[in-house]
């Protein structure tokens, strides 16, 4: 599935019509650069899993996950500032990227190896200052 998305608002509509076609368990790997749109289509993925407020969806940058309360529990990673995957087999990943809710992780591509063999990627890329391409595939 491949869209072009011509606005903010447009980004956010489109992750919440995808997290539509999520289920408790599945994992969704972001790709993409500095300013591609990840932490705003995760906003659009806590819209369409009914979190309260998807507009206070943030990059949990500093604190490497975020938990959202929705129809099911939403685990957003951002694993921008981290140098290998030590920090995560600390904090027991595996129960939440095989756990009861959807897991996002941004800068997924830093650890490809952990990421269950079956999931979501989702590569998103800046066209140009609004326009943004997103592709989604089921890996």
């Amino acid at each position: 599935m491949k869209k072009i998305s011509k606005s903010v608002e447009g980004t956010i509509e489109f992750g919440a019509k995808f997290a539509k076609s999520l289920k408790r368990g599945d994992c969704v790997a972001l790709i993409g650069d500095l300013g591609a749109g990840k932490t705003v289509f995760t906003k659009g993925i806590a819209k369409g899993l009914g979190v309260k407020d998807p507009c206070y969806v943030n990059s949990p940058t500093f604190v490497i996950i975020k938990e959202y309360e929705g129809r099911f529990p939403l685990y957003h990673f951002d694993l921008y500032r981290l140098d290998g995957h030590s920090c995560l087999d600390d904090m027991n990943y595996e129960e939440y990227f095989y756990g009861n809710g959807v897991t996002v992780i941004e800068w997924a591509d830093k650890i490809k190896e952990l990421l269950p063999d079956k999931h979501w990627e989702v590569s998103l890329k800046a066209i140009d200052e609004k326009q943004r391409s997103i592709e989604i595939k089921r890996i």
